[in-house]
């Protein structure tokens, strides 16, 4: 019998934390973890956020980020403890034995180098090929990952180069000193289901075809479900379930797991369309200094109380269709009607009222949110702003909100970092609550969260919609959640509205192309769907 590549037996992770107002002092964030990944096999590490999946994964690397301390077991690499080698030692397996793929390639390349110098960094200076020779292997690995013009792509800076296919170039950086394991760390999570397709297989045919073993880490069981040999499900820093993907997909055993499995039972009932609280109107737009449009004749309403969802990939005029509403970006031409009245195309020029009434609440929490303001600070801004609240009064009108987001006590006094990652959203929300507005914009809101998470905020807005009769403008890429919460829906490609209408037209074919491309990569909790998908695509291609 071979012996696993990493073995990790009894692995205990801690940290120091520092509580405003309370002395520092120690807690362990993963307690006792044991598990094992054979050459060739990838092992999936799922869980909630602050289940501790990032942080067993970089203790392969004998990492700890952000103060964290690996503070006991074993972490045997190749048959050596990398927990007990030094510094050296160390060096020497990161980059060269082990190494890592991060969630966000955008933030992990230097803007400032192209993309080839720092896709064979590693592999030079940990002595594995010449330069001559890492270059060679580099483009042949841009061509294995389905990189466009494999031969140049490298002499290209990563501004240059799409989302999708930075991440396929940090892919190639990780096997490019044909390392014996990756750490896949949320490769996919940040983007759209089109791309995601094509990152995932060329992922998984990577580790095919190189024979390295890889952690994938993941919150997302559709995802891990086409990648993964077993899958290891986290909790609060301990091991919930281990099993084969197989026996964890579709017989799950633990409660925790089985609610994983079954995420996103929201029922929503369509509603029909009133009259519209929103009135988009043949907008035409582009930034500042460029001379091309991003958005071309986009027409869409919104009616009170209800949710408008606006998917489509990255790049397809979402967001800015966003600051064209809220007045971050004055269109060229055409018209936006909101509760009635004209917009003034530029936010500066708008009234009070405009403003009140119109607000959003954005993707990532922790840059919404200033660091150093406490919860009743942040949520009571507005309360002070539009209605000048005071006092006892503002204090009351805080907790209400509070306790609409199910917050409750407590949390007035507390700081965006002594939060989970839902309940910085839920914070985010109560403040565009506060301004009692008629409608707000919701930018990828869920997509930063975990699956039970997500549904959780999401069943919060759908309540607060019942009981305010506000309307969302849901922006998103997940058509899990457009299929949980919309009414109506419009399909973006290219900065054009594709496909408009309610949730059942748009989803009932026939389709157009691109919707139908758009609906068929959403991942499936099954066993070779990403194989299907592939075959399917393969077919239609040939037949046309």
């Amino acid at each position: 019998m071979t012996t696993p590549l990493l073995q990790v037996r009894g692995l205990k992770i801690g940290a120091t934390v520092y509580p405003p107002g309370e002395k520092p002092h120690d807690i362990e964030i993963v307690h006792g973890v044991d598990f094992d990944v054979e050459a060739g096999k990838v092992l999936g590490l799922i869980g909630e956020s602050g289940a501790g999946k990032s942080t067993i994964g970089l203790a392969s690397m004998a990492y700890g980020r952000g103060g964290v301390e690996l503070t006991g077991g074993e972490v045997m690499v190749n048959g050596r403890d990398v927990l007990q080698s030094n510094l050296r030692d160390i060096r020497k397996l990161r980059g060269a034995e082990v190494t890592y793929v991060s969630q966000s390639a955008a933030a992990s390349f230097n803007p400032a180098k192209r993309i080839m110098e720092q896709v064979i960094e590693a592999a030079v200076l940990q002595g594995k090929f010449s330069k001559s020779d890492a270059e060679d292997r580099a483009r042949a690995l841009f061509d294995k990952l389905g990189l466009p013009d494999p031969d140049h792509i490298g002499n290209r800076y990563p501004h240059q180069v799409s989302g999708g296919q930075l991440q396929r170039c940090m892919t190639a950086l990780a096997l490019c000193p044909e390392p014996d394991l990756v750490v896949f760390d949320e490769p996919t999570t940040a983007l759209d289901v089109t791309t995601q397709i094509d990152v995932l297989k060329a992922i998984k045919d990577a580790i095919r075809d190189t024979g390295v073993a890889a952690l994938y880490i993941t919150h997302d069981l559709a995802v891990v479900a086409q990648v993964a040999d077993h899958i290891m499900v986290l909790r609060q820093g301990e091991m919930v379930e281990y099993g084969t993907t197989d026996q964890i997909i579709n017989a799950p055993q633990e409660e925790y797991t089985q609610a994983l499995v079954s995420v996103r039972s929201i029922t929503h009932e369509e509603k029909q369309p009133t009259e519209p609280v929103l009135r988009v109107e043949n907008i035409t737009a582009r930034y500042a200094g460029t001379k091309f449009d991003v958005l071309h004749n986009v027409s869409v309403d919104l009616s009170p109380g209800q949710t408008l969802a606006v998917v489509g990939e990255s790049g397809s005029g979402k967001s800015t269709l966003a600051r064209v509403i809220t007045g971050l970006l004055p269109p060229r031409d055409g018209a936006i009607t909101f509760a009635g009245r004209t917009l003034s195309p530029d936010q500066p020029s708008r009234s009070l009222e405009d403003l009140r009434e119109l607000q959003m609440i954005y993707q990532m929490a922790d840059t919404a949110m200033n660091p150093r303001q406490t919860v009743g600070t942040i949520i009571g801004r507005p309360l002070e702003f539009y209605f000048g609240l005071k006092g006892k009064e503002k204090q009351q009108r805080i907790q209400e909100l509070l306790d609409e987001i199910e917050l409750g006590e407590g949390f007035q006094d507390r700081y965006p970092a002594e939060l989970s990652g839902g309940q910085k959203q839920r914070v985010c929300i109560a403040r565009a609550l506060a301004a009692k507005p008629k409608l707000i914009i919701c930018d990828e809101v869920t997509s930063a969260l975990d699956p039970l998470v997500a549904d959780g905020i999401l069943k919060l807005l759908l309540n607060l919609q019942r009981v305010e009769d506000v309307a969302y403008l849901f922006i998103t890429h997940d058509l899990a959640t457009v299929r949980a919460i919309a009414d109506s829906i419009a399909v973006m490609y290219q900065g054009r509205v594709q496909r408009y209408g309610t949730k059942s037209e748009v989803l009932t074919p026939p389709f157009d192309d691109y919707t139908d491309l758009l609906l068929s990569s959403v991942p499936e909790m099954k066993l070779g769907w990403l194989e299907e998908v592939i075959a399917h695509r393969k077919m239609e291609s040939a037949g046309n």
